[in-house]
Parts: structure tokens; sequence; C-alpha cells
């Protein structure tokens, strides 16, 4: 007998972490695997961030925090969002948690009731559709292409909204396309979200620094959004941060106070010493990261012109994040060195098998012409790995 309840029966596997398992394991055996697999910066958490955390350890933050997150943070937070993003948010409308997915999960059991629709420009975020269905609403695909820049357009949201839909959630940079929504996209949009009451939008925008575009735009600026919007981020992505497991929202106070509730039944407060640290990060002048983020758009460029030289790849120039996303549809159905390639996830096993290069499929995030490739990595390994694909795929 199967002990498991069926929601979790039901739950599908991160492939994005399981990608990265297998990598792992394929190293373990000796293999010289290069993992373009994981979102994870390769880089160290700068030394002033970890220096506070220090700090925070020798001042005894060792005592549990507030289930929202500390004030002085929440604040630290709000200095940000009107900074960054001209957004007035106050204490009572952020919530502290831990990693931005547990902040995706709170918005998603205070706000979905069985049946709920949920929107999802494709691709998106590998996890959003699972903590959707765990919620018991239905996501609702709607897909793009590379020709897009895998962007949704008004007339495709237009026809995408029924009387059951309750939200849309996407990323800006999106991971996994890079692609960066501009204000005049994202206003276009709001004017078809806010022809419909009690439409609520998730902005997920824990790449907002890595960005190459040379703007960004929250949607809760455009007016008539504020209210509308439940803004997600946090310091994994930005400062190197992935293990500190610290992610924020900014919300309307309601949602808020819900997420908090939710929190206080499941995790309570964040991680102490952690939060400290986030204080000092999300205060600090986004100006720190300018050689992080060159390093990346130099390492974008390199991908893209090595992708570009591979027959049979379409790729974009994306705008964000550390991700490119390749379609590579023109392979199935053909026959590589005796192994017939059917879809992405053909594919991306027989890079790992063939070219010792993980990656993840594009059916992961919505899109299954397409796979992902991570390029937080050195330029060394990302032109190596890129050779080997080449050859592989002659």
């Amino acid at each position: 007998m199967n002990p498991l309840s069926d929601r979790i029966n039901s739950l599908s596997t991160s492939q994005t972490l399981a990608m990265a398992a297998l990598a792992r394991e394929l190293k373990a055996q000796g293999k010289d695997i290069i993992s373009l697999s994981l979102g994870e910066p390769d880089f160290n958490t700068p030394d002033f961030i970890k220096e506070a955390a220090k700090k925070a350890i020798d001042d005894n933050y060792s005592t549990y925090s507030p289930v929202d997150g500390y004030l002085d943070l929440k604040e630290a937070i709000c200095r940000k969002f009107k900074r960054d993003n001209n957004l007035d948010y106050t204490p009572a409308n952020i919530v502290v948690s831990t990693g931005a997915k547990q902040s995706l999960y709170n918005i998603a059991q205070v706000m979905i009731n069985p049946g709920d629709e949920v929107i999802l420009p494709a691709p998106y975020w590998v996890s959003y559709y699972e903590i959707i269905k765990i919620a018991g609403g239905i996501p609702v695909e709607v897909p793009t292409t590379v020709e897009s820049d895998f962007k949704i357009t008004p007339e495709q949201l237009a026809q995408a909204i029924t009387p059951k839909t309750k939200m849309i959630w996407y990323s800006s940079p999106c991971n996994p396309s890079g692609s960066v929504y501009s204000r005049e996209e994202l206003t276009a949009l709001s004017e078809i979200i806010l022809q419909h009451d009690n439409l609520y939008v998730v902005s997920d925008e824990i790449y907002e620094h890595i960005n190459f575009s040379g703007t960004f735009c929250s949607i809760a600026s455009i007016p008539g959004m504020f209210d509308r919007t439940i803004t997600v981020n946090g310091v994994a992505k930005a400062f190197a941060m992935t293990g500190w497991r610290i992610g924020y929202i900014g919300a309307p106070e309601v949602i808020a106070k819900a997420c908090t509730k939710m929190q206080g039944q499941v995790t309570s407060g964040a991680n102490s010493i952690a939060q400290r640290a986030t204080l000092t990060a999300v205060d600090a002048d986004p100006s720190v990261l300018n050689d992080m983020v060159a390093a990346f758009q130099r390492r974008r460029d390199l991908v893209v012109g090595l992708i570009q030289d591979i027959p049979g790849m379409k790729i974009n120039v994306p705008e964000g994040a550390f991700y490119v996303f390749p379609d590579v549809s023109s392979f199935f159905g053909k026959t590589l060195r005796g192994k017939l390639i059917q879809n992405a996830d053909d594919f991306s096993m027989y890079l790992l098998a063939e070219a010792n290069v993980a990656t993840v499929t594009g059916d992961a995030f919505g899109n299954p012409n397409c796979i992902r490739f991570s390029y937080a990595t050195s330029e060394d390994l990302l032109t190596e790995a890129l050779r080997r694909i080449k050859e592989a795929v002659a």
C-alpha cells in the first residue's frame, strides 16, 4: 500500500534540482561533467555582508525573530523598494521569508482557492506550476516563442483571461529565458489586467539587478497596479546569497497579514543571522554589484555567440538573469550518434551522455522546444561546454 497523500503523489520533482543532482552523481563517478543546470551565481557573498552576519552572531541574534521579519529589516526593504522601484511600501506591507520560494508558496496558499485559474506566461520558473497546483489552482500556460523574446502580448493575455482567472504569475528578468519586460510592455499588459476586478499579479523580481537592458520596471509602479500586485524579491541572486535563504514580498496589507499568518504556522520567522546580513545587503547601493553584472553580461555575449555558431540552434539575446534558452526543435525526429531525439528531454539527456554537459529541458519551464543553459560559471568552462555541444550535434 502507498502511505503517501494524493497531494505528494501528484507533485512533480523539480527538474532543475534533479538534473543538478544527476550531474553531481556523475561527477562523483569520475566523469568530467560541466553543469550548466543550476541557477546559482558562482560568486562569493560580498565581504561587507559576511561581516554583518558575524557581527549579528557577536550581538547575540540567536532567538526567534518576528514571524514577518525584523522591523528594521522591513524598513530597509521599504527603502530599497522606494530607491530602486519607486514603490511606497510600509513595513506593514512587507513579509520576510525563508527564500523567495517560500514567499511564493505563502502567496499561493493565502490567495488561491481550488479551481482558481492562474495565468503563466511560458516559459516560467519551474516551481510556479507545482506551487499553484498544491494550492488547488489551475495553471493556464500562455505560450511564447524565441521570436517574441519569450514575452506575451496584451492580446494573448486578454484571450487567456476567463471568469475563473484569479492571478497572473511572471518573472522579469525571466528564469529561464532572461527576458526583461519594458515599462511600455507592462503598461500595455496592465491595461488588460485593470479591466478585470480582483485580478492580481505576482511579479517575481529576484533577478532585478542582473539586468543588461539599462532600465527596470516593477509593474506595481504603473498607475492602478500597486494594489493589484504582490512584488517578490530577495537577495539570493544579485548578492550571491542563495544559501542564506532570505526572500521577501511587498503586498497590499491584507495579503501581507495573511502571508504572516500562514508562515506563523509553517516555519515562523526566517533565520535571524541571515536577516541581519540581508539588512546590510538591501541598504547597499546597487552599484556594488556592477562588476558581477558586467561579468554576467560578458558571459551572455560569449554564450550567445557560441550558440549562434551551432547549426540547428535558434536563440535570442536575453536582457537579464544568467540563462539562455535556445530553441532546439530542429533536432527533433533526427538521430544523433545512433540516438533518436524526439523532444527536449531527449536532447538534454543526449548532451549529458555524449557531451558531458548538464542542461535542463524546456519542458520543465512550459516550453517543450527549448533547453536552458545557465552561464553562471567561468568563461573557460562555458567555452569548453559549447565546444562539446557543437561537436556532439555536428
